[in-house]
């Protein structure tokens, strides 16, 4: 049976995806192609414009660090429980996390690509104003007592995640997922003067 343009758009996608995990943002048509197994023709016949293919597979990849968060808490209604969900959401699962890898190819590109700089400026915003609103939520329910201005310590958070993925990434002996969760919510219960326990406990 055919693929319906959805399902090959999707597919592609996330070979695209893949193929900038795995050469950077520098990547080629034949090797996108290869990951999607498929000629180069094929590819160009979706995508005539290599670059936008490269522009909606890296938006794409980073739904999960926005959209899907917000959807994963949308039913949640301890303040608490949505921070600390969020906050484990948002650190990468090990150091072969393709989708942080492929935040990391784009930071690094992000200097010499407007593009990409203006995806992962967006992201950012986007990511302190998920954690703003709980913070605020959390402060009008009575849950929280802020340490400080919501927009700092979402920022921070925001930081915080980028600090410790990056630690990840890089095969820190010692700062896994569980780890860097708890290292920033010892600075989220300071924040929020909340116990906020952890959902490894």
């Amino acid at each position: 049976m055919a693929k319906s343009k959805g399902a090959r758009r999707t597919e592609l996608l996330e070979a695209a995806q893949r193929a900038m995990a795995e050469h950077g943002t520098s990547v080629r048509l034949n090797q996108v192609a290869e990951e999607a197994g498929l000629t180069s023709g094929a590819v160009l016949y979706h995508y005539p414009d290599l670059q936008e293919l490269l522009v909606d597979a890296n938006r794409a990849g980073m739904e999960r660090f926005y959209d899907a968060r917000v959807k994963a808490i949308a039913g949640v209604t301890d303040p608490a429980e949505r921070l600390v969900r969020t906050l484990a959401s948002g650190v990468p699962v090990d150091e072969d996390d393709e989708d942080v890898r492929l935040l990391c190819a784009l930071g690094g590109a992000a200097a010499r690509n407007t593009v990409y700089a203006v995806l992962l400026t967006s992201l950012y915003d986007r990511q302190v104003a998920m954690y703003q609103m709980i913070l605020e939520s959390g402060s009008a329910q009575g849950a929280f007592r802020l340490a400080g201005d919501s927009l700092d310590i979402a920022r921070n958070l925001v930081a915080l995640e980028d600090a410790y993925g990056y630690r990840i990434m890089a095969g820190h002996p010692t700062i896994g997922h569980d780890a860097s969760v708890d290292l920033i919510l010892t600075y989220a219960r300071l924040a929020t003067d909340h116990p906020l326990a952890s959902e490894t406990t």
